[in-house]
Formats: C-alpha cells, structure tokens, sequence
C-alpha cells in the first residue's frame, strides 16, 4: 500500500497458461484507509500482520512508514516492495537500482521503532541481485523477500495490442518459480545468515519445500489465491504431511537443506 494510488489503466490482470500478468499499479485506498479499516479486523482475528508499502519516491516511502509507526505495535514487520518505477529517475525500477534501494531503506527506516523488522522484498530482473540484497540490509532491512514478478508482456493476436492497459507487466505463479528458486539458492550462498522468505509460484507443498530446501526460511503464497483462496491452507497441510512421512520435526531442519 501506498498514501494512495489509482493504478493503472485497465485492463490491469490476464491469465496465462501458468500464472497471470498483471499491471494493477498495486491500487488502493491508501495507508490511512488500511489503518482505520482492514487492520482492526485483522488483529480481531490475530492474525500476524505484516504491512506491505511502496512508492514512486523514497519520500513516499517514508510518508507511508511514518503513518505505519503509531500502529507498530499491531505488526510484525513492514515489508518494502522496491518493484516500483522511480518518477524522479526516468521511471527506472527501484528494485533495479542499488542505490535507489538503499535510500528507500534508509527513509522506512528511520521512520519505525527499531524494535519493528523492516523487510526488503526484491526483484529477480536484475543481474545485481546479490549487490542490492546487500546493499539494503547495509540501510537498515533484517530480512529479504525473494522474489517480486518477472517482466513480461502478453499480446491479443485479434486487437494486435497487449492485453495490458499498461502494455507490459510483472508476471507471477507457475511460471516463475524456477526463477524464485534459484534466486534464493544464490542469495543463500552469498548471504548465508540473512533470514529469507521465497515467494514465487506456490500453489502445492513441493514448491514450499523446495523453496525453503533452496536456503528460504518462510515462505509467502499469491497468485495461488486467485484461483482458490484455499490454497495457503491446502499448502500448509501438505507441508505437514510430507514432514511427517519423511521424520521432519522442524522445518530449519529442510531450510537449505539442497546446499
């Protein structure tokens, strides 16, 4: 969530034969609005909240992470999505940028009670991964998400026009989750102390698994929902099945387990 944002033109969402493609300019009624609504319904549930921001500017981050502060207590951590087009520099990728990244950091940072995690979530687009991974936990961020979308795009053969209001997108699911995987297996090796969380095309209990066997210690589950918002639930179950036939008591015990 950002102070607020409309998103992009739509069509925003398309479905791929192993994911989607999205373009949705991550829409919403803002920080405020998240605040006042969904999170006193999530803490009535006790759910473990993590607040997720972005922005256009580090400034927006920072905006965002200061309305966030008087609520830390209710939160687990703040994760940064640095995915997002930068509008003071030619719209390059935040995420993209080690530099960039570092100052998004900095500015979240200083805006929280050091007591509240700060996690970076980062972007597999970029040959500079491990450079920025390292970069961000220099500015102030415990722990790295792995990884945002892919760039890519979708074309109607019929309108000879992208199926996107935005024309490219990031895509998600299925698709990607080699890219997820082998982007956690290199941060291991680089950053082997840092706590990370693979994301990136779950929808089952292997790919869990194989994400935390590639040096991830959580794992986060998305585009999966989409299609069945049961699908956390179903992976999770799936997880204790397989520690259980295999004699798994703790899952630091899988955690890197393919290094």
């Amino acid at each position: 969530m950002c102070i607020r944002d409309r998103g992009n033109s739509a069509p925003r969402v398309h479905a791929l034969e192993a994911g989607m493609i999205n373009a949705v300019g991550l829409q919403g009624g803002g920080v405020a609005a998240w605040i006042s609504d969904s999170l006193p319904r999530l803490v009535a549930r006790r759910a473990s909240v993590v607040a997720s921001v972005w922005g256009f500017r580090p400034s927006d981050y920072a905006e965002a992470a200061r309305m966030l502060a008087p609520v830390a207590d209710q939160l687990v951590a703040v994760e940064v999505n640095l995915s997002c087009p930068n509008l003071d520099h030619a719209r390059a990728m935040i995420a993209h940028d080690a530099m960039l990244s570092h100052e998004v950091i900095t500015a979240v940072r200083a805006e929280l009670p050091a007591s509240l995690p700060v996690w970076a979530k980062m972007s597999p687009n970029t040959d500079r991964l491990v450079t920025i991974a390292e970069t961000v936990l220099a500015a102030g961020a415990e722990t790295l998400v792995l990884v945002n979308t892919v760039l890519g795009m979708a074309i109607d053969t019929m309108t000879r026009r992208p199926v996107l209001g935005n024309g490219g997108g990031g895509v998600s699911g299925a698709a990607i989750h080699a890219v997820a995987v082998r982007s956690v297996f290199d941060v291991r090796v680089a950053l082997p102390h840092v706590p990370i969380v693979g994301v990136g095309g779950i929808s089952r209990a292997h790919d869990a698994i194989e994400l935390l066997m590639a040096g991830a210690n959580a794992v986060q589950v998305g585009t999966a929902t989409f299609a069945d918002p049961r699908a956390v639930t179903k992976v999770m179950r799936g997880m204790q099945r397989w520690a259980q036939r295999h004699g798994v008591r703790s899952w630091e015990e899988v955690s890197g387990a393919a290094h």
